[in-house]
């Protein structure tokens, strides 16, 4: 153990949650990046991190299903022995299809790792950081989506009911655990360019929207990276049942 304080990333391979883990390193903090079966570049991340002089770890598990779960926190218990801030990033989009095509196969996967897997990986967070349970306090960061206000129809309407559960789910671990040292909030994406939209089969999808971006371009992973490390940090103490929007004005 060296002292520094430790994050969990759930997803961190690529995309969001890699941005976050190279921008956490930067920022003093040791990396424990989870992946479900991009070992490889998840190998890539934790040695890019290793050679900027931070300290940065993988672990493998789908954090839709409670082995997954059970193999990432025992993993975080035995090769640092403490957490201070968990990045709920984990999440799947499907192919873009109207609500009454949509196969129970299909949604119990968007829900199981969406909404009960952060649930389930911010309850292991609390029981380690609640000062109820012995632990020291710390910061939880949800990743929604503007999906859950804008609702997605045509395309993703699944996943935008997911980003909805992250919002409530948000605001009342939030109040339940504020008095024992541990700040909850989340972050709403809105058209990010990473490859999760190849996922959902529509490759270009971020440079296709750009015209109805205020801002008239797809944001960055890095600018969401950025929000995360502020709530995590000491510069958010006053801050939780926040959701901030990284959206360029959407």
């Amino acid at each position: 153990m060296t002292g520094r304080p430790v994050v969990l990333i759930t997803g961190g391979s690529r995309g969001i949650g890699a941005a976050v883990a190279r921008k956490a390193a930067d920022q003093g903090w040791d990396v424990l990046i989870n992946y479900v079966a991009r070992k490889e570049a998840a190998q890539v991340l934790a040695d890019e991190v290793q050679a900027a002089g931070g300290r940065a770890e993988i672990v493998q598990g789908d954090t839709g299903t409670e082995a997954g779960i059970a193999a990432i926190f025992a993993a975080l218990d035995e090769r640092f022995g403490r957490l201070d801030a968990l990045v709920n990033n984990a999440g799947v989009v499907d192919q873009t299809e109207r609500v009454e095509d949509f196969s129970r196969e299909r949604l119990d996967r968007m829900f199981a790792i969406n909404v009960i897997g952060k649930i389930r990986c911010a309850a292991e967070a609390v029981r380690r950081m609640s000062t109820k349970h012995g632990g020291q306090g710390g910061s939880i960061v949800n990743l929604s989506s503007m999906a859950a206000i804008i609702g997605s129809p045509g395309q993703y309407v699944d996943y935008a009911a997911s980003k909805g559960a992250i919002d409530t789910f948000t605001v009342g671990l939030s109040k339940e655990v504020a008095a024992e040292g541990i700040r909850v909030n989340a972050i709403r994406p809105g058209i990010i360019d990473t490859d999760i939209h190849a996922s959902g089969g529509i490759p270009d999808r971020a440079s296709a929207m750009a015209s109805a971006i205020p801002m008239q371009r797809p944001g960055q992973a890095g600018e969401v990276a950025d929000a995360v490390l502020y709530l995590m940090s000491s510069q958010a103490s006053y801050v939780t049942g926040a959701i901030l929007n990284v959206s360029g004005g959407r």
